[in-house]
């Protein structure tokens, strides 16, 4: 069972790490670094070529993908174990399953051209398996019992919530929208700028393209990102009710805590990529934050729902 443990969290550091790179990749436009899956232009790592930013972008893809199959076999190897000692059946099976699909998705990212459905499904498969490992991991440790049902519906909502609200964060993403606003405290110069949402939330499009194959417009692109901003302000409120509960709550203080600091850091990321006009590092710190408070919120459904807090 110690072996299991620390599978699960290796595991669910590992995720982190996928998810953060995965994102740095999308960010620095290197997504379709390699344009075949599995291999890179045909060989298991990039060969060289003249042109070093092509071949930048090549390492870049590949180093995620062989850091997503490490997760995979990971994954696999923790499944095994589950079933050997008998403990997280349901759970390892779920995770197999959600990383079978994410290295579809995967593939379709590439095969399919960037389209951002793909995209943003790519983003919440991984953001998925993060949750169900950190899940994995607290069920392995023991907590001590207490009352924490009046808290549950606002956990529950609050993790609700915060899904949309990082599932739009992947529509921003996926559609390059992130400056499509880029002043603060409105949107050029408006607090209620021009928008066509109807382009902008197409699902089953190619990436910069309307529905109808035409060139997607700039209002399509504040849509989003407009969207984006504004129900940020729902899932701060959602985040922070079940915060403030966590903290009002027996054996919840760390957790309340924690989903603060977190919350505040995330909101501070959020504006900084406006005021500083997306730097890379920030961008990907943002992806790196969304992920830290899924997996903060998700712990604190944990102890919710469970009827547990940490021991003292």
């Amino acid at each position: 069972m110690k072996a299991l443990r620390i599978l699960g969290i290796a595991a669910a550091a590992l995720a982190f790490l996928v998810i953060v790179v995965g994102a740095y990749v999308r960010l620095s436009d290197a997504g379709l670094g390699c344009p075949d899956w599995p291999l890179c232009y045909g060989h298991p790592v990039p060969e060289p070529v003249a042109d070093a930013a092509a071949h930048g972008k090549a390492w870049k893809e590949m180093g995620h993908r062989y850091l997503a199959g490490s997760l995979g076999l990971l994954i696999a190897l923790l499944a095994f174990l589950s079933y050997r000692f008998g403990r997280f059946r349901s759970l390892t099976t779920a995770l197999l399953v959600v990383v079978v699909f994410q290295a579809t998705l995967g593939m379709w990212t590439v095969t399919m051209l960037l389209k951002p459905a793909i995209v943003t499904a790519h983003l919440l498969g991984g953001m998925t398996i993060l949750a169900l490992l950190v899940w994995l991991c607290l069920s392995q440790f023991q907590f001590a019992s207490t009352s924490s049902s009046s808290i549950r519906f606002h956990a529950a909502a609050a993790l609700a919530l915060l899904v949309v609200q990082i599932a739009l964060g992947g529509w921003v993403s996926a559609n390059y929208a992130a400056l499509a606003c880029p002043d603060l405290p409105g949107c050029l110069g408006q607090a209620v700028p021009k928008m066509n949402f109807a382009d902008a939330f197409h699902v089953l499009r190619e990436l910069g393209r309307t529905g109808d194959g035409g060139l997607l417009p700039l209002d399509a692109l504040v849509a989003i990102h407009w969207t984006h901003r504004m129900f940020a302000i729902v899932a701060f409120c959602a985040v922070g009710l079940a915060a403030w509960k966590a903290l009002r709550s027996d054996g919840l203080r760390f957790a309340g805590t924690l989903l603060f600091a977190l919350l505040g850091l995330q909101v501070g990321l959020g504006i900084a990529n406006v005021a500083f006009s997306l730097p890379l590092p920030l961008a990907a710190a943002h992806n790196a934050g969304a992920a830290l408070l899924l997996a903060a919120v998700v712990m604190l459904n944990f102890f919710a729902f469970r009827g547990l807090r940490p021991s003292r």
